[in-house]
């Protein structure tokens, strides 16, 4: 915590809160926010793991949306 955040400062703040939203609103906006940190959290893990699937050490790409491999891109050679 911040050195100049004190308890005063966090009580003020706190007060205001529920001055504006009032009691019955924070339970569902705390809630509303947990979820969506769920959510988050979960987008980032499915990500990450699509990630590491298509740079498989192998040398095979993979489609993350499908985890079947991909179609190896054609290269032409050029005659000289």
């Amino acid at each position: 915590m911040p050195g100049w955040l004190g308890p005063w400062e966090i009580a003020i703040v706190v007060g205001i809160i529920l001055l504006v939203f009032g009691g019955r609103l924070i339970p569902r906006i705390g809630s509303s926010v947990g979820r969506s940190f769920v959510g988050l959290k979960k987008g980032v893990k499915e990500g990450e793991e699509g990630f590491r699937a298509a740079i498989k050490d192998d040398g095979t790409t993979v489609d993350a949306a499908s985890d079947t491999p991909a179609e190896e891109p054609v290269t032409v050679a050029k005659k000289k």
